[in-house]
């Protein structure tokens, strides 16, 4: 078995674990291959690594003024409203809104700032006639943690240069830190308008015929049924909302009770774990056929974003959820873009979902976000797109408040 040393090149596993005031949230990046003798990396996790193998991993921790760009007030600008020209994806002109990101592209006759920039910038609110805006990365102010995970050690070969990859910038872009929100307000994402589609038909008529298909990979698949395998325990009852001929649950977790619900009756006739099984379009009819708190766990699983009201079904997922009991979602950047709503299609972040389990009543507590870009490991199957390059797998679980009032926490790692 090879150890590591200062010239050797691995396979790892990055995680950057943060918090915000919604959220503990977790990114991962799979990354291949990492050279120890070319690659930025933490001198305290290559010494820490030194003479380990397959399996070890170590960690390290960055306060807010260690992160390699802290926050700086200076960061904070303010801007003419015709200085900002941003537009949709139809070209039209846009008004920002409170809270959100925008590409510093969109903002002109700011030094440093090119059309090309597609650096996040917040958008603040107004002062005055001006407009203020928020140069500092997303996850400026916050304390992280970083694990690399070795999954892989490949025998020494000569170095003959190539590209120097900075392993924390790769999984700190591309939006880490969005997900928080500003100030607490939801950033005005459930407005109707967000919620239409490119494609407004009935849904029925869009699943009326039957996909027995895979829509994810196969290692984010792995990933989904591990998740669902720690946070379900044995003997529960399941509701799989807006759910197909697979359910992600691994074959060993015994159930006393699976009810599927989806748009096509037979994709649920070849769920063979079903022992219920429902047909009902939640866009038209959110209300559920079902009695307060009948089930002890509710996954969903690259589904939630064709929800036009995710609001009213979220509501009535957490009635027929028992007190203590799991809501868990798992969505990818892979879609069928002609049915989902505008925020799905718009942004990488978990905002639109936390917000909406938010909004309902009773509350759920810390809930836990994972986000795994590049989630093809070795052997793996992965789908290529042209945004990020692989497979970006979200998972959000999240626990009801218990009858006694003591918050229950979630947590998926």
């Amino acid at each position: 078995m090879h150890t590591i040393n200062a010239y050797s090149r691995v396979t790892a596993e990055f995680t950057l674990s943060w918090k915000s005031r919604e959220a503990t949230h977790r990114e991962k990046l799979w990354a291949h291959p990492v050279s120890f003798w070319r690659d930025v990396l933490s001198p305290s996790l290559v010494s820490a690594l030194r003479g380990k193998s397959l399996g070890d991993e170590a960690e390290i921790t960055l306060s807010a003024d260690q992160f390699p760009t802290p926050y700086q007030k200076n960061r904070r600008i303010l801007v003419r409203p015709h200085q900002f020209r941003g537009t949709n994806a139809s070209g039209e002109p846009i008004t920002p809104i409170p809270g959100r990101y925008y590409p510093q592209g969109m903002l002109h006759g700011v030094g440093g700032i090119y059309q090309a920039t597609l650096t996040p910038c917040r958008f603040l609110g107004y002062e005055g006639e001006k407009w203020v805006f928020d140069l500092n990365h997303p996850l400026a102010g916050y304390d992280l943690k970083l694990t690399m995970k070795i999954l892989d050690v490949q025998e020494q070969q000569k170095e003959r240069g190539g590209r120097c990859e900075d392993w924390l910038e790769r999984i700190t872009s591309d939006g880490p830190g969005m997900q928080a929100r500003f100030q607490g307000d939801a950033s005005g994402y459930f407005t109707s308008e967000n919620f239409e589609r490119s494609d407004e038909r009935p849904d029925d008529l869009f699943y009326q015929e039957p996909r027995l298909v895979q829509h994810l990979d196969s290692n984010a698949r792995a990933t989904i049924s591990k998740k669902y395998a720690r946070l379900i325990p044995p003997g529960s009852k399941v509701l799989d909302c807006m759910g197909s001929w697979d359910s992600h649950l691994p074959e060993s977790l015994e159930l006393a009770d699976l009810t599927v619900l989806g748009m096509n009756k037979k994709e649920l006739a070849q769920n063979a774990r079903a022992t219920q099984r429902l047909v009902q379009d939640l866009n038209t009819t959110p209300q559920l056929n079902l009695d307060d708190a009948s089930f002890d766990a509710i996954i969903c699983t690259a589904s939630i974003e064709y929800l036009t009201n995710p609001l009213k079904t979220l509501s009535e997922l957490k009635r027929v959820l028992r007190p203590g009991g799991v809501i868990a979602l798992a969505f990818s950047n892979r879609w069928f873009p002609p049915r989902q709503f505008k925020p799905g299609r718009r942004c990488t972040s978990l905002s639109v979902l936390v917000g909406s389990l938010s909004y309902c009543t009773p509350p759920v507590v810390l809930p836990t976000c994972t986000r795994s870009p590049n989630a093809a490991g070795p052997g793996q199957q992965t789908i290529r797109t042209r945004s990020s390059g692989s497979v970006i797998l979200y998972t959000w679980s999240g626990r009801i408040r218990p009858e006694s009032g003591k918050e229950k926490q979630s947590c998926i790692s």
